[in-house]
């Protein structure tokens, strides 16, 4: 797997550690297990980020911060992947998950809706549209998460059984070659 290339955008542990603020997390923070980029930690990483990126709230990154220092999954790249929901796919992401919530529910998606920034609008229009909302994102990110979770540990075994072969195969010729 690219495990260079993650490494090389992924922070430096030490610099996270540092950060002012992040004192109240310190025993958990030095818990090497959330740093190590391995087939589990990256596989739990995904599940975790998907996950979280589907759930419409603002502290997304707090939530899947927190569920890779329980989880033991990979902390940069749990928070990085909540950075798939921006102001840019929020709107396409947080709608396809409505309208899969509506599916679910036995309910009509409502085609064409317009926000207000009423007591009325929240109370009558987000009141009929947070439960399919949520319902929705919660199936989207466990079949997102479950799916990039068994992706990567099959192509991650893959990649490992190919290398070790490769690495047999040339130190068999290079044996018979001598």
């Amino acid at each position: 797997m690219p495990k260079k290339l993650i490494k090389r955008y992924l922070p430096h542990p030490d610099k996270i550690k540092n950060m002012q603020g992040l004192g109240v997390l310190g025993k958990w923070l030095h818990n090497p297990n959330i740093w190590h980029l391995n087939r589990h930690s990256v596989s739990k990483a995904f599940i975790i980020g998907l996950f979280w990126m589907s759930i419409p709230l603002p502290s997304q990154m707090i939530f899947s911060a927190i569920s890779a220092v329980l989880f033991r999954a990979n902390l940069p790249l749990s928070v990085a992947l909540v950075w798939i929901s921006n102001p840019l796919t929020m709107g396409p992401i947080f709608y396809f998950n409505y309208v899969v919530g509506t599916y679910l529910l036995g309910q009509e998606a409502t085609e064409e809706l317009s926000f207000e920034l009423s007591w009325h609008w929240m109370v009558h229009v987000l009141g009929d549209l947070w439960m399919p909302l949520y319902l929705g994102s919660a199936v989207v990110g466990l079949v997102l998460g479950l799916i990039s979770y068994l992706v990567l540990q099959l192509l991650w075994r893959h990649h490992v059984v190919k290398s070790w072969k490769a690495r047999n195969g040339n130190s068999v010729t290079d044996n018979q070659s001598k």
